[in-house]
């Protein structure tokens, strides 16, 4: 009976261990049901008005001697070029870009510098005008040329290896959630009469220091210490008070210096020397040809620009190009098919059938559809017609400005 006893114990005993060592466990699977999303889809596509593609007007190249390659062009040393990529900074890359050719034409040093410091430092300059405009000033993305000028007298400059203004593990720069808060903060100040300068502009220093980091007090430069302000005397070194912004517009009159009218130049400034069209262009050619790069601003959505295949012409059927002159370049500006809204670095020159050619360096994402990644090549028309400004180094351009009356 004993043994019976102990028989059963060591059964049960076992029964319970195993039941034990067989409890149900656990899984974590990517669950579907596609009945259901074939339902969504169904109702999805019932309900979707049918799309009706829109087609893009562009001239047709075809039969054009137009450049083929960077190569056949006569250039100035630059930089490579870089992305703007989810940004509205042409006006900061063109620039800098330009100013980078500068420091190796007078000095011979190759320096990368950071696009994003200036764009940081120029958002709140546009913040303090808003704030003491009581919101009646611009704040936007855009801006030009002379803005970096402007900037780094200020703030000063750093490399881009101490300020890309990229998040840790982030590929292209992309500030259009940054800039959309930073507009709502905004909208806010001044719907609430909120006009306190230091809370104001330490809450959007709060804002892009999140989207992209914070700018740099001091940083080292091959085995140096630098503060913005001793990098740009000391390295950058140069006088920017030696660059010069020109414009041609029929309007104000020529030979005189004006204010460019439109919204990027948002803090009115109007040192612009107006020139005739013909005197523009012959500037910009002498410039090139010496050996100066020019950065260009002007207007890039017409139907004679197209990114696969790197160039800008003007089609006869727009007009024909004995007809480009200061009246037709007047009418299309003041009738807003001329537009300010891009900026690009001019880098280098070609001649053919003894019409010219710019070699274009372009920030935007289009010019990366083509062969050629981030250039462009400019017809001469083009630049006559729909480019409406120009920074270079004012001794490009010495004989042009004695012309203007002190």
């Amino acid at each position: 009976m004993f043994k019976k006893l102990i028989i059963v114990f060591l059964l049960a005993s076992s029964f319970t261990f195993a039941q034990v060592l067989k409890q149900d466990t656990l899984q974590f699977i990517d669950y579907k049901n596609p009945f259901w999303e074939e339902i969504q889809k169904s109702s999805e596509d019932f309900l979707k008005k049918p799309v009706v593609k829109q087609l893009t007007l562009k001239m047709d190249f075809k039969g054009k001697d137009i450049p083929k390659s960077i190569d056949e062009f006569t250039k100035v040393w630059y930089n490579d070029p870089v992305s703007q990529a989810w940004t509205n900074t042409c006006w900061d890359f063109c620039t800098t870009s330009m100013f980078e050719s500068e420091i190796f034409r007078i000095h011979n040093r190759k320096v990368k510098l950071s696009e994003m410091w200036t764009a940081y430092w120029e958002f709140i300059e546009k913040a303090k005008r808003f704030i003491q405009e009581r919101g009646n000033s611009l704040f936007a993305e855009g801006s030009q040329s002379n803005a970096v000028n402007r900037i780094w007298k200020k703030y000063g400059v750093v490399p881009e290896e101490s300020y890309t203004g990229l998040l840790p593990g982030q590929k292209f720069l992309d500030q259009h959630k940054m800039f959309e808060e930073m507009s709502n903060y905004l909208d806010y100040v001044k719907k609430n009469d909120f006009w306190n300068e230091e809370v104001v502009l330490q809450t959007l220093k709060d804002i892009m220091n999140h989207y992209m980091l914070t700018p740099p007090d001091k940083f080292t430069y091959q085995g140096k210490e630098y503060t913005p302000k001793t990098f740009l005397n000391e390295v950058v070194d140069l006088n920017l008070d030696d660059y010069v912004d020109v414009i041609s517009i029929l309007e104000p009159g020529y030979w005189k210096q004006i204010a460019y009218d439109v919204p990027d130049n948002w803090w009115k400034d109007s040192s612009y020397y107006n020139v005739p069209l013909d005197a523009f262009m012959d500037a910009i050619k002498g410039a090139i040809k010496k050996g100066y790069s020019v950065a260009l601003g002007g207007d890039v959505s017409e139907p004679g620009l197209y990114s696969y295949e790197n160039v800008a012409m003007i089609p006869d059927w727009d007009i024909p190009s004995k007809y480009i002159n200061d009246k037709s370049r007047q009418f299309r500006f003041s009738n807003g098919t001329t537009s300010d809204d891009h900026g690009i670095h001019l880098v280098g020159y070609e001649i053919k059938d003894g019409a010219w050619w710019f070699l274009i360096k372009d920030s935007g994402s289009g010019a990366r559809n083509g062969k050629a990644k981030g250039y462009y090549f400019f017809h001469e028309d083009y630049v006559k017609l729909k480019m409406m400004v120009f920074q270079v180094h004012k001794s490009a351009i010495e004989d042009l400005l004695k012309k203007f009356k002190k």
